[in-house]
């Protein structure tokens, strides 16, 4: 039996696809109140069967923040995938974010050793590693540097992956991946993919800014592998950065136009000017009661130059990435397809 977390989000729901379509049997976590709505969308997306897939999950009400609901869940599973964690960029979310993606994965990983788990694979994220802003390449090997400029979900992703290597110190055999910016259709109003609806809507502004970008099926797919019998131990206990491309943000947002039939943004957003409109957006939320529309936390580093080399999974079990290009094309696409239906 597999156990997945976060099902409900980008990666969840594409690995839910990925395992169901394979056979697999998976259990998924989920809150009482989740929608699943979205999940049976993804697979809407790439199945013509996508029902039958989806019926063939086993959804369980939980809560990561519940030890013992987790160690009661855990019974008779032999993988789990620890996808859930709160991904938010306003500062009065920072503790409850901290709080929720470490404590939850410090639960996961003492349910799973006390169920002697077999495997383990948490998603990490780039955020994770350390910079380096001399032009060279972060590989899995830089270090993370604490700053007071590093954001919340940074340090949440820090500590929670520090979780998982204090299970491995303690027995927990896994691996850890750590995806650059994922690529790929979710709720168009959240997450990476608000980024195609936002060009979509008409953005106006663009950062110089580099970083890593990189298909979702170029991380499911990954992580599938790696916990597979013929790879997993000579993989386990190590991280993989999962990585295409490292391209501006600027490109990106001009290729989602150009797929999108949209004009491409054209306003340089410099440091200054990003300092203006999130000082200004926090003026607004306090008077609309709405969360700001861009935060500090947000606009910090969007000028950086931050390269990052995922080519270990290519090395180690020769893995190969989907062009970032085809990635933007196909997920506007779906969005096009969407904003018609509901036209």
């Amino acid at each position: 039996m597999i156990f997945v977390t976060g099902g409900t989000g980008l990666v969840g729901a594409h690995l839910l696809f990925e395992l169901c379509k394979a056979g697999e049997n998976v259990r998924a976590l989920k809150r009482s109140t989740s929608n699943l709505s979205q999940v049976l969308k993804t697979f809407n997306y790439y199945a013509s069967n996508a029902r039958e897939l989806f019926d063939c999950i086993e959804w369980v009400d939980g809560d990561i923040l519940d030890y013992y609901s987790l160690e009661k869940l855990l019974k008779g599973v032999t993988q789990i995938y620890h996808c859930a964690a709160i991904v938010s960029f306003e500062t009065k979310e920072r503790q409850r974010m901290i709080s929720n993606n470490v404590e939850g994965t410090a639960n996961l990983v003492n349910a799973a050793i006390e169920n002697n788990v077999e495997k383990l694979c948490h998603v990490s994220s780039i955020a994770a590693l350390g910079k380096l802003q001399n032009g060279n390449f972060v590989t899995e090997e830089t270090n993370w540097v604490p700053s007071k400029k590093n954001s919340g979900y940074l340090e949440s992703k820090f500590f929670s992956e520090a979780e998982i290597w204090r299970g491995i110190e303690e027995g927990l055999d896994a691996v850890i991946v750590n995806p650059s910016i994922i690529l790929g259709p979710a709720n168009w109003e959240s997450g990476s993919a608000k980024i195609f609806k936002t060009v979509s809507d008409g953005m106006k502004f663009y950062t110089k800014g580099v970083t890593g970008f990189v298909d979702v099926f170029d991380v499911v797919r990954p992580m599938i592998q790696l916990m597979h019998e013929s790879n997993f131990e000579k993989c386990k206990n190590q991280r993989y950065i999962l990585s295409a491309e490292n391209l501006s943000y600027q490109n990106v947002f001009t290729q989602i136009a150009v797929a999108m039939q949209k004009t491409a943004p054209t306003v340089w957003a410099t440091d200054w000017l990003l300092s203006l409109v999130w000082r200004a957006a926090k003026v607004a939320s306090i008077f609309t009661g709405k969360p700001s529309l861009i935060t500090r936390e947000a606009a910090t580093g969007r000028n950086e130059v931050n390269n990052f080399d995922g080519s270990k999974i290519t090395r180690q079990i020769g893995y190969s990435y989907r062009p970032v290009g085809e990635s933007i094309k196909q997920t506007a696409a779906f969005l096009a397809a969407d904003i018609e239906t509901e036209a």
